[in-house]
């Protein structure tokens, strides 16, 4: 009997430690969806300078100080967001980028090549235009938070913002070691306290992929009167940017 308890003991331990070892080797790929550019020309589009890879970014040109820079979520397109901020950003050059895997960019995503592809829009952004607001949405946010504690960044906005994407990892796997495993981690957290730019933190108040518990601790991670909290009524996860409250939130109407 205790030679059958040995056995099923071990069978279990392996099967959970081979569970974990393909948790480990396939964690990017289920965190980054790459998806192709639906929109996109010569004259939209433009190679990220300095890159080791060809990195794209969806692009509306324009002379002035002021600049919009985007990064957008873990399966998002950035390009069909262009005409919508083009129309509400009018004074705005724009810069979306895609993501390393997304939309004809090339190599493979992973939250450092992100953050470097990042510092360098915002380096060439900054050199024609010196105000510039920061949007990130989901963990476009993780990218964005980080992005502004390390250049000046004008405005930060972050739209259904991470408090961390080990926390999320640790919601959906609460019985895997996520802490030792995860490899991108996107610790908006731990760069928050570093951010002098004035944010708002635009929540869904219905998000039933990041918890709102997690945006309102993020949001207590700023230091005093550098952040604002937003909710949007009735929205979710997907459905924020329809509501009208978003725009605001984006253009820093008052509430």
């Amino acid at each position: 009997m205790a030679r059958i308890v040995v056995i099923l003991f071990v069978a279990v331990a392996a099967l959970y430690l081979g569970f974990c070892f393909l948790l480990f080797v396939t964690q990017r790929s289920l965190i980054y969806l790459p998806q192709p550019s639906a929109l996109g020309s010569p004259a939209t589009t433009f190679r990220l300078p300095g890159a080791e890879v060809e990195v794209l970014v969806s692009v509306r040109p324009r002379d002035g100080a002021k600049a919009l820079l985007y990064f957008g979520g873990n399966a998002e397109d950035v390009s069909l967001s262009l005409p919508l901020f083009a129309e509400d950003f009018p004074e705005h050059a724009i810069y979306l980028l895609h993501y390393r895997g997304f939309g004809g960019s090339g190599g493979t995503p992973s939250e450092e090549a992100i953050q470097r592809d990042a510092i360098a829009l915002f380096d060439a952004a900054y050199a024609e235009h010196p105000e510039i607001l920061v949007v990130g949405r989901s963990v476009g946010s993780g990218v964005a938070v980080r992005l502004a504690s390390q250049r000046p960044v004008s405005r930060l906005v972050l739209v259904t913002p991470l408090y961390s994407l080990e926390e999320l990892a640790t919601r959906a796997y609460p019985y895997i070691p996520v802490r030792w495993l995860l490899r991108d981690k996107f610790e908006s957290w731990r760069y928050a306290p570093l951010v002098a730019a004035p944010t708002v933190l635009v929540v869904a108040e219905n998000d039933e992929i990041v918890p709102r518990a997690g945006a309102e601790r993020l949001h207590a991670s700023f230091g005093k009167g550098v952040a604002r909290l937003r909710i949007i009524p009735g929205a979710r996860h997907n459905t924020i940017s329809e509501s009208p409250r978003y725009l605001e939130a984006l253009k820093g109407t008052p509430q």
